[in-house]
C-alpha cells in the first residue's frame, strides 16, 4: 500500500542511490584519466617514493707515453655503503667497521646514525679492505663497483700527469687540462626503498661502459726517467731547493721529457703539498742570465750589424752605467762576439745590445718568444715578463741582454734555443701526439706546428758553431762536453729575487741549455736548479747534468755518434801512447 510515508522513503532511497552512482561516476572518470592520460606522471610519482639514484661515472680514458706505455689507467674498485634502516645494531656495526677500515669510530657511529636512508662508508676501498668488510657478513652494508685512477709509475712524470679527485675529475695537470676527452660517460646507480623505508641497493646495477677517449703522450717514459734521475742527483748533490729538466726535440716541438724534483706520488697526492704539484717548468718564471747572452748575439748579426768575429772592448772587467757598475768575472779586453758568448762576458753582452739598440733587441726577444705564452698544452703557464723597450733605461738594455730584469719559463727557454737548432724556425712545443678512442681509434692527431721564422738559417747556423765554442776548453760549459757527440751550449747564472724586488743574498739559479748533435741537433736539453749551495755556477751545477741526461738519451735513440770526434778521440789516444 502506497502511503505518504512509503513514497518519501522511496524518494529518498532513489535519490541516495543517484547520489551513489553519480559518485562512483565521477571515481570512475578521474580513475580513467589518472590510468591513460597521467599514467607516466603517476609511475614517477611512485618510483620517488621507493628509489633515488646517485651519479657514478663511466670509466676514465687511460694516458700512455709515446710507446703506449701506461702512464695513468683506471681500474675497478669496490665502495663501502650503509643503509642504516636495515643495521639491527649500530654500535656492533661501527665498532666492527672502524677496527676493519681504520676509521674512527665516532665518525661512523654519527653516519649511521643519521637519519637518512644512505650514506658512503669508504669510497674506493682498497682489495684488503673490501674482503675484511665482506668476510664481517654485516646487515644493512652494501658494495658498489667504481673506478679509481692509478698512477703505475708511482712519482714518474707526476707534475705532467696531475691528478684525479675522488669522484674521477682532473685536477692537476694533464688530466685536468683534457678532463672533457677523459672523462667517461656518467651514469646512476639505483637505490630502493621498502615500504619502511629502508634502503638498498638494486640488482641490476651496473657501471657504465661508455669510457672516456685515451691521451698518447710525446712523453718517452725511458727518457723521464733518465732526466729524473739525473735531477735528482744533482739537487741532491749541491742541496739545492729544486730542479727542472726538459729534453726537446727542436725539429717538432715534441716534449721527451719535462722532469721536476722534488718528486711527488699521484697516488697519494694530498700527503704532499701544493706546491710539489706544480709543474714549475710552465708555471714558474725566472730571470734567464747568461743563457739570454745567445739571443743578444743572435740579434746583432741578424741585423748585420755585426759577425762572430767583431770586436767589443770589455773595459777590463768593469764597466759603468750611469749610477751602475757592470762586472765579468775575468777582466776582458778586446773580445770577439765569439769569446763573448764563450767566456761569458756581461760586459761585451752590454756593448753589443749599445750597438743593436733596444728596439731591436726587443723585437728579437718577442720573435723568439719571450714575454709570451707558448701555448702548451697544459695548464697554469706563465708568459713571463718582457717590458716594453720604450720603458728601458740604458742600464734595462744593458741587464737584459744578460738576462735580469726579463723573466722567462723553462719553458719558453728550451723552445726558443732549439728555434737557433730548427734554422730559425720557432715550433710549438707540444705534450700531446694523439687522442684515441676507448678501440685505438685516432679522435684528434697533433702534429708538429710552426710558429714563425724567427732568424735566417744562415744566422742559426752561425750562432750554432758559436755555441759549441763554449763547452771547449776555457769555456764556461767545457763539463757539458760529450764524448763522441758535438754540443752546442750556453751557462746562465743568476741571483734570485725576493719578495721585495730586491736581489736576495746567497739564492742563484743555475743552468744549461745545449743542443746535440751540433750539426743537425736531435735534442735539446735544458737544466735548471734552483738555489744550490757553496757552488752555484751554471757551468758547475747544471752543465755536468746536462752531460748525463744528453750522453744516456742519445744513447736510447740510437743516435750515432759523429765520427770526426770518433776519429779525433782515437787519434790522441795514439799520440798520447806514442
Amino acid at each position: 500500500m502506497n502511503t505518504p510515508v512509503h513514497k518519501y522513503l522511496k524518494f529518498r532511497v532513489t535519490i541516495v542511490a543517484l547520489l551513489f552512482m553519480g559518485c562512483l561516476a565521477v571515481i570512475g572518470a578521474k580513475a580513467t584519466y589518472l590510468q591513460i592520460y597521467r599514467g607516466s606522471w603517476l609511475a614517477q610519482m611512485a618510483a620517488d617514493q621507493y628509489e633515488r639514484t646517485s651519479p657514478i661515472s663511466g670509466k676514465r680514458g687511460t694516458i700512455y707515453d709515446r710507446n703506449h706505455a701506461e702512464m695513468a689507467v683506471s681500474i675497478r674498485v669496490t665502495s663501502l655503503a650503509a643503509y642504516p634502516g636495515q643495521i639491527e645494531n649500530i654500535r656492533a656495526t661501527a665498532t666492527a667497521l672502524a677496527k676493519a677500515l681504520n676509521i674512527k669510530y665516532k665518525r661512523l657511529y654519527q653516519k649511521l646514525t643519521a637519519n637518512k636512508s644512505f650514506v658512503w662508508i669508504k669510497r674506493q676501498a682498497t682489495p684488503k679492505e673490501t674482503e675484511a668488510v665482506k668476510n664481517l657478513k654485516l646487515k644493512g652494508i652494501g658494495f658498489i663497483p667504481e673506478y679509481n685512477r692509478f698512477y703505475p709509475n708511482k712519482t714518474l712524470a707526476a707534475q705532467i700527469l696531475g691528478f684525479t679527485g675522488i669522484d674521477g675529475e682532473g685536477l692537476e695537470g694533464i688530466e685536468f687540462y683534457y678532463d672533457r676527452y677523459l672523462k667517461g660517460a656518467k651514469g646512476n646507480f639505483t637505490i630502493l626503498r621498502d615500504a619502511l623505508g629502508n634502503g638498498f641497493i638494486s640488482a641490476d646495477n651496473s657501471l657504465p661502459d661508455n669510457s672516456g677517449s685515451n691521451l698518447i703522450l710525446t712523453i718517452d717514459r725511458n727518457i723521464q726517467y733518465i732526466s729524473e734521475k739525473a735531477l735528482q742527483e744533482t739537487v741532491t748533490t749541491f742541496s739545492a731547493k729544486s730542479g727542472i729538466a726538459i729534453v726537446l726535440v727542436p725539429k717538432t716541438g715534441a716534449i721527451l721529457a719535462l722532469a721536476h724534483f722534488p718528486f711527488f706520488n699521484p697516488n697519494a697526492f694530498a700527503d704532499y703539498s701544493r706546491e710539489r704539484w706544480r709543474n714549475r717548468a710552465i708555471t714558474d718564471p725566472f730571470e734567464p742570465g747568461s743563457t739570454m747572452k745567445i739571443f743578444s748575439a743572435t740579434a746583432a748579426i741578424e741585423s748585420g750589424g755585426s759577425s762572430p768575429n767583431s770586436i767589443f772592448f770589455c773595459e777590463n772587467g768593469a764597466y759603468r752605467i750611469g749610477g751602475n757598475i757592470v762586472h765579468d768575472l775575468g777582466t776582458y779586453g778586446w773580445l770577439s762576439l765569439q769569446q763573448i758568448i764563450k767566456y761569458s762576458s756581461n760586459i761585451g753582452a752590454v756593448k753589443v745590445s749599445e750597438m743593436v739598440g733596444p728596439e731591436l733587441l726587443y723585437h728579437s726577444l718577442r720573435g723568439f718568444g719571450f714575454g709570451q705564452k707558448t701555448g702548451i698544452d697544459c695548464p697554469g703557464e706563465t708568459p713571463g715578463s718582457l717590458m716594453h723597450f720604450e720603458k728601458w733605461s740604458k742600464l734595462d738594455t744593458g741587464a737584459i741582454s744578460f738576462g735580469h730584469g726579463i723573466a722567462v719559463s723553462a719553458v719558453q727557454l728550451v723552445a726558443a734555443v732549439s728555434t737557433i737548432a730548427n734554422d730559425g724556425i720557432l715550433m710549438k712545443p707540444y705534450l700531446i701526439e694523439e687522442i684515441t678512442d676507448q678501440n685505438g681509434n685516432t679522435v684528434h692527431r697533433f702534429e708538429p706546428r710552426k710558429i714563425r721564422q724567427v732568424i735566417s738559417s744562415e744566422t742559426a747556423r752561425t750562432v750554432k758553431k758559436m755555441m759549441q765554442t763554449v763547452v771547449t776548453k776555457g769555456g764556461t760549459g767545457v763539463r757539458a762536453a760529450l764524448d763522441g757527440y758535438s754540443v752546442c751550449g750556453k751557462t746562465g747564472t743568476t741571483q734570485k729575487i725576493n719578495e721585495e724586488g730586491t736581489y736576495a743574498e746567497g739564492k742563484y739559479i743555475a743552468s744549461f741549455v745545449g743542443l746535440t748533435p751540433a750539426k743537425n741537433p736531435e735534442i735539446a736539453v735544458l737544466v735548471v736548479i734552483d738555489e744550490p749551495q757553496e757552488k752555484y755556477y751554471g757551468g758547475i751545477v747544471a752543465a755536468p747534468t746536462f752531460k748525463k741526461i744528453a750522453h744516456e738519451t742519445l744513447n736510447y735513440l740510437n743516435i750515432p755518434p759523429n765520427k770526426d770526434l770518433n776519429r779525433l778521440t782515437v787519434s790522441r789516444k795514439r799520440e798520447t801512447k806514442g
